[in-house]
């Protein structure tokens, strides 16, 4: 089937509204034990992809339309590229089309309908991909307009308990590049700091929320990814890309403040797909 580059998007709120979901594309798997998240850094990119750990029977997720099939990817194929290895393309309504990649050549049959229902067999997961070895679903949710990608977990039911989130050590860096620790350096100056975690390694908290003496000043949100410039980018009070978001492998961002003179509690809080949350609490002096 020919090659035909796809622009991803997705209005998250749209899809909310409308009560739009999917089936597991596979057994259901505990939200613990993914082998990689959405929006974790990977490949030296920002996943758009969820990764699923188990080998298994692929299926599609909802009912729709063949759209496309790769057996080969040995070319650029724009979004998608070589690294999905086998895959297949199903759309949607609402624009939206489904991606089950990594999957295994021999098991994706030559002849599916092009009328796809939910539950259909798509093949098995394999190890065309780069994965690492992994025998495992790459699954992704795009839509056609936006030019953005959307976390699959939030379309598909919960299943188990969620992997801990933890801030870990936390880091603000000031305009000239200096680092600061908030629990070891209480006193700081006035100005604009970037704030970052502590990368884990597979979990990615779904909202990251900053906030100055009690006042939200930034709400980082990973039920989506944009597209711009043709670059992955994380959304907060702007679009951050890869460079900004994870500047090393053992840094995230959590946002960006405006420190102001006098006695100032910053908090950083983690928010699971649960809603469950993780806060830290600092208190600083800003001379």
């Amino acid at each position: 089937m020919k090659k035909t580059a796809l622009i991803l998007s997705v209005t998250v709120l749209s899809l909310a509204a409308a009560g739009f979901a999917f089936d597991w594309p596979q057994k259901e798997t505990a939200s613990d034990s993914f082998f990689s998240y959405f929006g974790q850094l990977r490949g030296g990119t920002i996943s758009s992809s969820l990764v699923f750990k188990d080998n298994s029977e692929i299926k599609s997720a909802d009912e729709g339309k063949l759209l496309g099939i790769i057996k080969e990817h040995d070319n650029d194929f724009g979004w998608f590229e070589s690294t999905l290895g086998n895959a297949v393309f199903v759309s949607h309504e609402n624009s939206l089309v489904t991606v089950y990649a990594n999957l295994d050549g021999a098991s994706i049959a030559d002849n599916l309908d092009l009328q796809i229902h939910s539950g259909t067999y798509l093949g098995n997961s394999g190890n065309s991909g780069w994965q690492n070895g992994q025998s495992c679903l790459e699954f992704q949710v795009i839509d056609v307009k936006e030019q953005s990608a959307v976390n699959p977990r939030i379309l598909m039911p919960k299943v188990g308990k969620e992997l801990p989130l933890t801030a870990g050590t936390v880091t603000l860096v000031d305009s000239k590049n200096n680092s600061y620790n908030p629990a070891s350096n209480k006193f700081l100056e006035a100005g604009v700091y970037r704030v970052y975690r502590e990368r884990q390694e597979t979990a990615v908290p779904e909202k990251t929320i900053l906030q100055i003496n009690g006042s939200t000043v930034e709400r980082i949100d990973l039920s989506e990814l944009s597209s711009v410039s043709g670059k992955m980018c994380i959304k907060g009070n702007r679009n951050y890309t890869l460079e900004e978001f994870y500047p090393d492998s053992k840094k995230a961002l959590a946002g960006e403040i405006q420190l102001v003179h006098g006695k100032t509690t910053l908090s950083i809080t983690l928010i699971d797909r649960n809603n469950s949350a993780k806060t830290v609490t600092y208190e600083l002096t800003v001379n």
